[in-house]
């Protein structure tokens, strides 16, 4: 079995090319990496985690969801995608294959020593776009700034206060 471990802002970040976080919502941003990354994972027959960031937020819990057999992870507070991962590797990696899409140097030297396979934002572009060429996924990746989500309309602080309500954090 092989798993391909995303470090979603990283690559959400990295990839200016398919995301602009200028005019996209973060959450229309992920939702679209999720849906890609869905995708790659059907063409490729590998399982997919997707790691986002939480470590910021207070009393966060891990969570994780499932979208198209796609695990997505967001992590607890203080613990960093590159945690999550970096457990992931060195309790997995010598069972099974485990590339970690990353372009945090740091990050890659760990998950070498710890037996995975560093892949870079980059690489992964090329793989999902090489993919999409022979599937519908590079329809996804064209599809930048052409969301028409509520999310994507609604004003910053209307979102924050929805987003608060449905945290629990009124």
């Amino acid at each position: 079995m092989e798993y391909l471990l995303v470090d979603g802002y990283n690559i959400i970040n990295a990839w200016k090319d398919v995301f602009h976080l200028e005019s996209e919502s973060l959450e229309d941003c992920r939702d679209r990496l999720v849906s890609i990354l869905s995708n790659y994972q059907g063409y490729k027959k590998i399982r997919v985690i997707v790691v986002f960031d939480a470590h910021w937020v207070k009393g966060g819990r891990e969570k994780e969801e499932v979208f198209d057999n796609l695990k997505i992870v967001f992590t607890k507070e203080n613990e960093s995608a590159d945690n999550y991962i970096e457990k992931f590797v060195y309790k997995f990696g010598t069972t099974y294959t485990i590339r970690v899409a990353t372009s945090d140097y740091l990050e890659q030297t760990m998950i070498l020593s710890s037996g995975g396979i560093r892949m870079s934002p980059r690489e992964l572009r090329e793989e999902v776009g090489a993919a999409g060429r022979d599937t519908k996924i590079e329809s996804k990746i064209k599809t930048v700034g052409k969301t028409n989500t509520i999310m994507s309309n609604m004003k910053p602080d209307v979102f924050e206060k929805l987003d608060k309500m449905r945290r629990g954090k009124f």
